[in-house]
């Protein structure tokens, strides 16, 4: 049973005869599964892809859409629910009216090459963006993806030239974010990651052939892991407290959550919040924090 955010287009079963009309190739990766209902094998990155390709058309109005082969291709609906948490966030209350619109900006750091957020985010709230990466690649890519589905008054990128900072050399003194938003790297070393998709194939009963969903080394790990990602996101964020009105990032490790509250109340930040995510079995949450 899915627990997505009242507002996530993707609480029911997917209608796959209008997800084949956005994209026939899809139909090739589906199959009946024990219960008579259609589905896709999630193991399989293509199938992955062109579902994601599919979403996007069918629910977001994105034309075009495709990733370079090796990068993240992440799942939508759970990205749907960061954006849905964000916007509930920057209601402050249920009888405060959403903020809609291209003045509403946000700054999603770690942008990579397939662009969610931002595409999800525009669609839904008509906010406009700035992506960062540190990965030229990547960022190519999504400009091709901005170019095809003609987003460029609602979505920039900005290279990050030193992979040790988050907003420093993003941030320009001149911008204000209502929002910053974050998909953190999760490992901290590549072994740590190739364990895991190790493993992750083994439970699936597949030979380890490929990686489910990809990813490029700074899209999967850093040095301290997620932990540390984020230790120097606070850092930085007390930089930048008067040009953003909330720093969120998403945590997968509910470990480490105590460690972000200490180093949160160290630096005096004004509010702190935890957003709780789940699908199915799995939970998820993004913490927020203001100045």
């Amino acid at each position: 049973m899915s627990l997505f955010h009242p507002r996530n287009r993707h609480t029911g079963r997917y209608d796959f005869d209008r997800l084949y009309a956005a994209c026939p190739e899809l139909k090739h990766y589906t199959r009946l599964n024990p219960a008579g209902r259609y589905t896709i094998d999630f193991a399989d990155p293509v199938a992955v892809k062109l579902l994601n390709r599919a979403l996007l058309h069918t629910d977001y109005g994105v034309s075009f859409w495709d990733i370079p082969e090796g990068y993240l291709c992440p799942p939508i609906p759970g990205r749907a629910d960061y954006i849905h948490g964000i916007a509930d966030l920057l209601s402050q209350g249920s009888t405060t009216p959403i903020p809609t619109g291209s003045t509403v900006r946000l700054l999603d750091i770690g942008v990579g090459a397939n662009l969610i957020y931002p595409l999800i985010g525009q669609a839904e709230y008509q906010w406009s963006f700035v992506g960062a990466d540190i990965d030229r690649t990547a960022l190519n890519a999504a400009q091709c993806l901005i170019d095809a589905n003609r987003l460029q008054k609602k979505i920039q990128l900005r290279v990050q030239p030193d992979p040790t900072h988050l907003f420093q050399s993003v941030i320009q003194p001149k911008d204000y974010f209502a929002a910053t938003l974050c998909n953190p790297p999760f490992f901290h070393s590549a072994e740590q990651a190739q364990l895991q998709n190790q493993r992750k194939w083994k439970n699936l009963g597949k030979k380890n052939e490929q990686r489910n969903f990809g990813g490029q080394s700074n899209e999967l790990w850093c040095p301290g892991g997620e932990a540390a990602f984020i230790g120097r996101m606070i850092e930085e964020s007390v930089l930048f407290a008067k040009q953003v009105g909330w720093f969120t990032t998403l945590v997968s490790r509910e470990n480490n959550l105590d460690p972000i509250y200490k180093q949160l109340k160290a630096v005096r930040t004004k509010e702190i919040q935890t957003v709780d995510m789940a699908q199915g079995q799995k939970k998820s949450r993004f913490v927020a924090w203001r100045f």
